[in-house]
């Protein structure tokens, strides 16, 4: 089997895993060199691109991964520059983090707005979650402190 055959192989089953949406897992490094959303750019059934430091697209499936939440960019919801300019710093380290490595995700249904996928992405066993908290561009949720609303 060749390169690219191995890639389209692994890309119809990690698309069939996020449509099923219940506690699948896959190996997902062939997704590299993901960007950021463009802020008008269509959902489309092979959209992938990164939303902000909490929230993805994956071959047309919006992901929001879990347990963990980051300062909004877009809608600015509490901290004015100060949520902003964290959010960005967030979104890039999430980017920099799955385009440097390889990564799994795992998948547990859908969010409380009925439109995303809930799921984990680790990086040699570690959540990435876990990685942006301990680095403070990110909460515990629900109930971690919005650090970046004071």
């Amino acid at each position: 089997m060749t390169d690219n055959q191995r890639r389209f192989c692994a890309s119809v089953t990690v698309m069939c895993l996020l449509m099923a949406g219940t506690c699948a897992r896959a190996d997902v490094t062939h997704f590299k060199g993901l960007q950021i959303c463009g802020k008008n750019q269509r959902n489309t059934p092979d959209k992938t691109c990164m939303v902000d430091g909490d929230t993805l697209w994956l071959g047309g499936v919006n992901i929001r991964l879990k347990d963990f939440d980051t300062p909004e960019s877009r809608t600015n919801i509490c901290g004015g520059s100060t949520e902003i300019n964290l959010a960005q710093v967030a979104t890039d380290r999430l980017r920099s983090l799955l385009n440097g490595n390889a990564w799994t995700i795992e998948t547990f249904g859908i969010d409380g707005t009925g439109k995303r996928r809930l799921a984990t992405i680790r990086i040699e066993g570690v959540d990435v979650g876990d990685i942006l908290i301990a680095e403070k561009l990110a909460r515990r949720w629900p109930d971690g402190d919005e650090f970046w609303c004071r």
